[in-house]
């Protein structure tokens, strides 16, 4: 688990849910019923405390305001933010797939080379390679029965 970082608290990360639907509607800049709004549509949805009660993570902050700007300065609709959101999360889960192959190819590559290099090294060194453009042959018919 990464410790602080951008403000916050020692031990918890961007994930983690550590506040509560008043601090959060206060960061966010709204109202903790159009919270409560926004979870029941699945725009943002925060952690639960063992009680239930809802528990908003850095992340779910930034969506927050993300859809709050989203839907005030750009007039997107709520379904239409929904959907930005659903494609973005897509997007970011593809652009991590593609990272790991990239990974999975270069240690690919890297094991390829290698064992080329293996097969390179034992080579016979008496053995000559042979140009075979400039190789003579010899022709011998064969005799008749």
């Amino acid at each position: 688990m990464t410790t602080g970082g951008h403000g916050l608290p020692p031990g918890t990360n961007m994930d983690s849910p550590i506040f509560v639907i008043s601090v959060a509607a206060e960061l966010a800049g709204l109202h903790a019923q159009t919270l409560r709004s926004y979870d029941r549509l699945g725009l943002v949805s925060p952690g639960r405390a063992a009680g239930g009660g809802r528990r908003y993570s850095p992340r779910d902050i930034a969506l927050l305001r993300e859809v709050q700007r989203l839907s005030q300065e750009e007039g997107v609709n709520l379904a239409g933010i929904k959907r930005i959101i659903e494609l973005e999360q897509v997007t970011d889960e593809l652009r991590n797939r593609l990272e790991e192959l990239e990974q999975e190819l270069a240690a690919a590559r890297a094991a390829a080379e290698h064992a080329a290099a293996a097969v390179h090294a034992s080579y016979r060194r008496d053995l000559v390679p042979v140009d075979r453009r400039q190789a003579l042959v010899v022709w011998r018919p064969k005799p008749r029965k």
